[in-house]
C-alpha cells in the first residue's frame, strides 16, 4: 500500500484585499472602504514533491496567491503553514531566514533580472543574501547550477541578460530560484513569454529540476496543456476563489464545476474532424471590487439556478474531489 505524502504547505482561510483610494468627498458619504478582493478565503494543501497547478482566467487572482504564499505580499487574513511554521506571522529576520526555503520564478525573465548585473552575479546573489559559502564555493555552485539548466558556464557566466534569448533568460531565472536548494517554488506563467518551440524545453527542465532536487511546485498558468504536462493535481480559480480541486487526470477526464468545463472546452484538440460541445460563458469576469452575490460564477453560468444568486456554495467533497457548486448539493 502506497504511503500518503506529508503536507508541505497548508493554506487556511487566506485573504488578500487591496484597499482602493477614494476622494475625500466619497469617503465622507460612505463609511465602507472599497477593496479589491484579489484572494478571498482560500484553503488548500500541497504535499511534499507535488506539483499543484493553479489555473483560471486573467484577473482571477492566481499570481496574487503565489506572491502571498511566499510573503511577497502580506496576507490580509488567514494562515500559511509551511512545515508547521505560520509564514503569515513571521516578520523581520525570522522571515528573511526562512526565505531560502521558498522561491519564485517570475513570468517575465527580462523584468526580473537586473540588466546591469552579469548572469553569474545574478545567480550568485541569493547565496550572498543568505551567507551561503565563501566566494570560491559560491562560484562553483553557480557553475554547477548553470550546467543543470543547460547553459555552458564558460559561455554565459559573464554575459548580461540583453545578450540572451528569452528561453536562455528563463533558464537563468530558474537557476537563480533553485540555487539555495529551496523546498517550495512558485512558478508563475513560466512559459507565457516564450515561443512555442521553447515552451516544452522549459517545462521538461522544470520536471527534471523537481525530480533531481526534490522540489515542490505551485504551477500558475492559464495554459491547460502545460498544466496537463507537469501537474499532479489542479486547482481551478475564479474571481479570488477556488471552485474545484482534483487530480489532473480527473479534471481532464470529467470536470464537474461549470467553470472548469468551460476551461476544458477551450483546450484545442489536434483533430479537425473531432467536434466537441462548447460551453461558452456570457459576458466577462466581474470586477473583484463588486463581487456578485451567491455563487460568483452564476451571472455567466449556463446551469445557474435561483439559489445560485443567493447562497455562496461551499467547497466540499464530491466523488473524491473538492467542488464548490450547488449542482452537487
Amino acid at each position: 500500500m502506497m504511503q500518503e505524502k506529508q503536507t508541505l504547505l497548508s493554506v487556511k482561510n487566506v485573504k488578500k484585499y487591496f484597499p482602493l483610494k477614494v476622494s475625500w468627498l466619497k469617503a465622507l458619504v460612505t463609511k465602507e472602504k472599497p477593496y479589491v478582493r484579489a484572494v478571498d478565503d482560500l484553503s488548500f494543501e500541497i504535499k511534499y514533491g507535488e506539483t499543484l497547478g493553479l489555473v483560471g482566467e486573467s484577473g482571477s487572482g492566481k499570481t496574487t496567491v503565489g506572491r502571498t504564499l511566499i510573503r511577497l505580499e502580506n496576507p490580509t487574513d488567514g494562515h500559511i503553514f509551511f512545515q508547521d511554521v505560520d509564514l503569515a506571522k513571521l516578520s523581520g529576520e525570522n522571515l528573511r531566514t526562512k526565505r531560502r526555503d521558498f522561491q519564485m520564478i517570475f513570468q517575465d525573465p527580462m523584468a526580473s533580472l537586473n540588466p546591469y548585473m552579469r548572469i553569474g552575479n545574478a545567480i550568485e546573489h541569493p547565496l550572498k543574501i543568505h551567507h551561503i559559502g565563501n566566494k570560491k564555493e559560491r562560484k562553483m555552485r553557480v557553475y554547477e547550477i548553470l550546467n543543470k539548466v543547460g547553459l555552458t558556464p564558460e559561455e554565459f557566466y559573464n554575459r548580461f541578460p540583453r545578450h540572451l534569448s528569452g528561453g536562455q533568460r528563463q533558464r537563468v531565472v530558474i537557476a537563480r530560484a533553485v540555487i539555495t536548494n529551496p523546498k517550495f517554488v512558485v512558478a508563475d506563467e513560466v512559459t507565457a513569454m516564450l515561443d512555442v518551440s521553447i515552451r516544452s524545453q522549459i517545462l521538461k527542465l522544470l520536471i527534471d529540476m523537481k525530480n533531481e532536487l526534490g522540489l515542490t511546485y505551485l504551477f500558475i498558468t492559464h495554459d491547460l496543456a502545460s498544466a496537463k504536462y507537469v501537474c499532479d493535481r489542479i486547482a481551478v480559480m475564479y474571481l479570488g476563489k477556488i471552485v474545484e480541486i482534483a487530480q489532473m487526470q480527473d479534471i481532464f477526464k470529467m470536470p464537474l464545476h461549470p467553470y472548469t468545463k468551460i476551461l476544458m472546452a477551450s483546450v484545442p484538440i489536434p483533430d479537425p474532424k473531432l467536434k466537441t460541445k462548447k460551453f461558452i460563458p456570457t459576458g466577462e469576469i466581474p470586477s473583484p471590487i463588486n463581487i456578485p452575490s451567491g455563487c460568483r460564477f452564476h451571472p455567466r453560468c449556463p446551469y445557474a439556478m435561483e439559489i445560485c444568486s443567493k447562497v455562496e456554495p461551499e467547497l466540499k467533497e464530491v466523488d473524491g474531489r473538492l467542488v464548490s457548486c450547488h449542482l452537487y448539493d
